[in-house]
């Protein structure tokens, strides 16, 4: 465990950075500005012993405050959100403020020394950027093929047809400058290149799910089958109790990696020469669609860690 005296923690708001400090029991709250900033690093190089920084992540408002603090050499983590809630609910903690919030992120930091996820460098940034924007834009564009087929079923079609051809043009076009986009990134850096080239060698994992695992999951390839499916929400939730044996489901994870595994899964399962057969399986015995379109793409990451840990292409007749 981390000395005590080592251990931070920061609510971040959007104006805001709400802080607590081990050692002292201190608590502050600095603007969550650029001066802010210069404020707190100035704060923490004249504390005794060297610090650790924890705090949840908040939908990008942590991100600059974060970047500007490992560049001058401070360790700072990024913490999931549900773990800082379970382990306030551990604590019987109902009450929150962003003081409150702050204490717990540092208490638990104090318990999971070992938790957190670490900044990732500049064209991984970039990266995820990228694969975000293209997921909200597919979204726009299958929301906008619903409201069409409502639309035809109703019989208003002509007098909107022209406008929901050019929003789609719109849309498709962007997607494609992404993708295009997304790809350049990839093949500037040399690891990034040759990760998406190891995970694009499955068959089943096209560009698009490649370019998701490289920017949302950076950790694959250094973890084991079971943390790499834990950490897609993939991986069986056992509800037992005494002699009764729930119903497994998945829960957790990173929901837009899970996402797009879902799609991944399902060129898997029609043409991958390992998954094929599972799935054909799985069919041939009753099992709803669902379950073994989550089967797949379990075995999809799983098979994509050990292709990166082992930095060897992916080889028919090689099992993860």
């Amino acid at each position: 465990m981390i000395p005590a005296t080592a251990v931070i923690g920061i609510d971040i708001s959007r104006d805001w950075l709400d802080g607590f400090c081990v050692s002292s029991g201190q608590h502050f709250r600095l603007p969550n500005t650029a001066e802010g900033h210069v404020q707190l690093l100035a704060w923490i190089q004249k504390l005794p012993d060297a610090v650790r920084i924890g705090f949840e992540a908040t939908g990008g408002q942590e991100w600059a405050l974060w970047a500007y603090l490992v560049a001058a050499g401070i360790e700072a983590v990024q913490l999931a959100p549900a773990q800082i809630k379970a382990f306030a609910r551990s604590r019987g903690t109902r009450a929150k403020t962003d003081r409150i919030d702050a204490v717990l992120i540092a208490g638990f930091m104090q318990f999971r020394p070992e938790a957190g996820r670490i900044l990732p460098h500049g064209n991984l940034r970039i990266l995820r950027a990228l694969t975000t924007r293209r997921a909200q834009i597919v979204d726009m564009r299958k929301r906008l093929a619903a409201q069409i087929c409502a639309r035809e079923k109703q019989g208003v079609t002509d007098d909107l047809q022209e406008l929901d051809s050019t929003l789609k043009a719109v849309l498709d076009g962007q997607i494609s400058e992404i993708e295009q986009r997304i790809e350049r990134v990839i093949t500037q850096e040399e690891s990034l290149a040759k990760k998406a080239r190891l995970l694009r060698s499955i068959p089943g994992i096209g560009p698009v799910s490649a370019a998701m695992l490289i920017a949302e999951m950076p950790e694959l390839g250094r973890m084991t089958a079971g943390e790499a499916a834990a950490m897609t929400g993939l991986a069986p939730v056992s509800h037992d109790s005494g002699t009764k044996r729930g119903r497994r489901t998945i829960a957790g994870g990173r929901r837009s990696l899970r996402h797009v595994l879902f799609q991944a899964a399902l060129a898997a399962a029609c043409h991958n020469p390992l998954l094929k057969p599972l799935a054909k399986r799985m069919k041939e015995s009753g099992k709803p669609h669902k379950l073994i379109i989550i089967a797949v793409a379990r075995r999809l990451v799983v098979t994509a860690n050990a292709v990166l840990k082992t930095a060897t292409p992916w080889q028919t007749g090689k099992a993860a």
